[in-house]
């Protein structure tokens, strides 16, 4: 049986906690990543997992929003690539699929030990309904809060791109969020690094303009100045090597 530390920052401390309820107890990670349609998240969530795994012996559990479950993929397809939905209509489906998403999926996974990663989470809803859509933080905020029952990562990671870059990089028949326009997409960004602005102690804001390589040492140098990844130790080869 494999165990490990509790989930706290480096020194122990539970700043950027307050609010958060049922989660300081827990013995998981959360990590999140943000950012615009193509900065590459999927990428450097992939990384990110190979990497954790790695060094620590830990289970990681990816998932993304909306999508993580076989109810999100449903929402996901409706929401993204169905046909128009009114902008508050919206907001509910995305929260609805995150309340599953974290009820049946990453608490679960969070109370095992394991460390999540989630492409995507609650700053998205903020960032594309408030301010992409225009509806308001307080509303949006209110109803992803109960749905999540207050949950919010450890750290979340902004990958932080110019708009008019990330449209050229991105591939495909654009979704209804990719179509939304310059001014949607220069809102949306707007409010990511507002977020991270008033809660520094949660987010890293990474330039995600360089290479693949670049952006993903990055991202772990600052994982790991603030999140405890010590490697974790088997009780049963302890016992022996104490016992020897």
């Amino acid at each position: 049986m494999r165990c490990g530390t509790p989930a706290r920052p480096v020194g122990g401390s539970d700043v950027g906690r307050r609010g958060y309820r049922g989660r300081v107890s827990s013995p998981g990670y959360f990590i999140s990543f943000e950012g615009g349609d193509g900065v590459g998240k999927s990428t450097q969530v992939r990384l990110l997992g190979d990497w954790i795994g790695e060094v620590t012996g830990r289970e990681v559990v990816l998932t993304r929003e909306p999508g993580g479950t076989p109810l999100g993929a449903v929402l996901r397809e409706a929401v993204l690539h169905g046909d128009h939905v009114d902008p508050r209509a919206e907001a509910l489906l995305y929260a609805a699929d995150r309340a599953h998403h974290v009820a049946t999926l990453v608490r679960p996974a969070l109370e095992r030990g394991a460390v999540v990663i989630t492409d995507r989470y609650l700053d998205s809803s903020i960032a594309y309904q408030s301010g992409g859509r225009g509806l308001g933080d307080d509303g949006v905020e209110l109803i992803n809060r109960w749905g999540v029952q207050d949950l919010m990562p450890d750290a979340t990671v902004l990958l932080d791109l110019d708009p008019h870059e990330a449209a050229a990089r991105r591939t495909g028949d654009p979704d209804r969020l990719e179509r939304a326009g310059d001014e949607f997409h220069r809102r949306t960004r707007e409010t990511f690094l507002s977020r991270a602005a008033a809660e520094p102690e949660r987010w890293v804001v990474v330039d995600a303009s360089g290479g693949v390589a670049d952006i993903q040492s990055q991202v772990r140098v600052d994982l790991a100045a603030r999140l405890d990844l010590t490697p974790v130790v088997d009780e049963a080869v302890a016992s022996d090597e104490v016992l020897g």
